[in-house]
């Protein structure tokens, strides 16, 4: 069967912001103390503590944002505690989650040692070359607090908070752009009902806006905490000024959603259950709907964005007492394909998008141990995708058969795709998603392409091979044969596998 993608290179949707290709790190399990930091004394070669094969790893996706230090983690941490000399800094209770690698006996510690905090954080972005994006504390913490910690990272003044990240040995400031006001503050961050969230929110933004105009160097981005709860939106943005205040005032530049895709079972799933694990994608889609409508209610002439900043499979195995450790296998790739081709058709939206999380939790992107690094899968299709980063995503069409589905009520595509354009190269990416067939799919672009050259990923793998240390390398792309005739792009694509292509017109 022939599948067919149309795409319109002369009907821009917007620029796709490299910030959608974000990524999110959390003191959850072994993210961040065996993930990211090794600590000085690693046997592990080492930057400053973090660990080279990781921040490798990491480095080679370009990674545009790095959201930290959570998550409901930062609901109840103090940025104080992390900073200043490391034998000084105190030893706290993490609240929601266990760290380190848990064993059948302890189930994992709730400690923090505070040993990775704000400068620690900043150099990771650094070697990264990743905007940081930090999560104040709203549900413990104060105004006051969220206020210091702006000042720390980005004033320039002769002040108490400026000195003491000089004496830490950072005689510049951070320039810190994005700065979440909470998190998940409807839940975990606080069981905030929307009008109480959109008052502290008032006055959060209030006074951190302030700091602009008292030594705060470059430009601040102030995320609001969203939900999918339509309702809950409508009445916290009518609570943080109603539909009048959004014309004159910028308290809001980033309105977020979290979104998780639940499944029966990591591996070891049936066919059927496979084809709902990519069906649930289109919660995404529908959440980003419901918040543009919003916006465009409360906010018509703003340029307030939407941020996803967390996304990804979140299986039944991956608990709080194991550090939210799962298999990673091929489906969850190709779930991150359909919900980054969803980012990339509505990136006139869509400002950031945060994948959860980084390092061995969910869905990561790089897993270790105790002696090295090696990518995942999803990796895999961050590295095949992140070429539409900073370019202008267009219309596609694409007419393709249905997998049809009893529940959730609605029919899966075998075909996912989007596209974007840079000078005169169109990279359209798509995905085979039926579980069994070989589809030949045809492209056509409204100029004549003139050549045209793609990779495949998981072609020939099987959609539930697990991943492993051993088997990394197995999982990257390989060059697939295209053929252009009769104005047409033809491909034949293996089932389940994800398709990168370039074309030049």
């Amino acid at each position: 069967m022939t599948e067919q993608i149309y795409v319109r290179e002369t009907q821009p949707i917007g620029r796709i912001a490299p910030e959608i290709y974000g990524h999110f790190a959390e003191h959850l399990g072994r993210c961040i103390y065996g993930g990211i930091w090794a600590g000085e004394g690693s046997p592990l070669s080492t930057t400053d503590g973090l660990r080279d094969d990781t921040i490798e790893l990491l480095a080679a996706l370009d990674p545009s944002v790095l959201r930290w230090p959570g998550g409901c983690f930062a609901e109840d941490y103090c940025w104080e505690d992390g900073v200043g000399p490391r034998h000084d800094r105190p030893r706290r209770r993490n609240l929601w989650w266990a760290q380190g690698r848990p064993n059948e006996t302890d189930g994992g510690v709730f400690e923090e040692p505070n040993e990775f905090g704000t400068d620690e954080f900043m150099r990771t972005c650094e070697l990264l070359d990743a905007e940081p994006y930090l999560a104040a504390n709203v549900g413990t913490g104060t105004a006051r607090e969220a206020m210091n910690w702006v000042e720390y990272c980005n004033s320039d003044a002769n002040t108490a908070y400026t000195r003491r990240r000089i004496e830490n040995g950072h005689e510049e400031p951070y320039g810190v752009t994005y700065w979440g006001i909470g998190n998940e503050t409807y839940g975990c961050g606080g069981n905030y009902d929307p009008d109480d969230y959109g008052r502290d929110y008032r006055t959060y933004a209030t006074f951190i806006r302030g700091l602009e105009r008292s030594g705060c160097v470059g430009n601040i981005e102030l995320v609001a905490c969203g939900f999918i709860e339509p309702d809950w939106n409508r009445r916290f943005m009518e609570t943080v000024g109603g539909k009048s205040i959004f014309e004159h005032t910028t308290l809001i530049d980033h309105l977020s959603v979290h979104r998780y895709i639940s499944t029966v079972r990591s591996t070891g799933f049936t066919t059927e259950q496979y084809y709902k694990s990519l069906a649930r994608c289109a919660d995404i889609e529908a959440d980003i709907a419901r918040l543009t409508e919003t916006l465009a209610e409360f906010a018509p002439s703003s340029s307030i964005g939407i941020i996803v900043d967390e996304w990804g499979v979140w299986h039944p195995e991956a608990t709080f007492q194991n550090g939210l450790e799962q298999a990673q296998t091929t489906r969850d790739a190709l779930v991150a394909a359909a919900c980054l081709d969803i980012f990339n058709t509505n990136a006139d939206m869509v400002t950031m998008a945060n994948l959860a999380q980084t390092v061995n939790v969910l869905q990561c992107v790089v897993q270790t141990d105790s002696e090295e690094a090696w990518p995942t899968q999803t990796y895999q299709v961050f590295d095949l995708y992140k070429d539409h980063m900073d370019s202008m995503a267009v219309r596609t069409t694409v007419n393709t058969g249905l997998h049809e589905l009893v529940s959730p009520e609605q029919d899966l595509p075998y075909v996912s795709a989007s596209a974007s354009t840079h000078e005169s190269d169109v990279f359209i990416t798509f995905s085979n998603r039926h579980h069994d067939e070989t589809r030949t799919v045809e492209i056509k672009t409204e100029a004549t392409p003139n050549r045209a050259s793609a990779e495949i990923l998981f072609a020939g793998t099987a959609v539930d091979k697990v991943l492993t240390a051993a088997n990394a390398d197995s999982f990257t792309s390989e060059p697939i044969d295209v053929d252009v005739e009769n104005e047409g792009i033809y491909l034949d694509v293996a089932p389940t596998s994800v398709v990168g292509l370039h074309v030049e017109i």
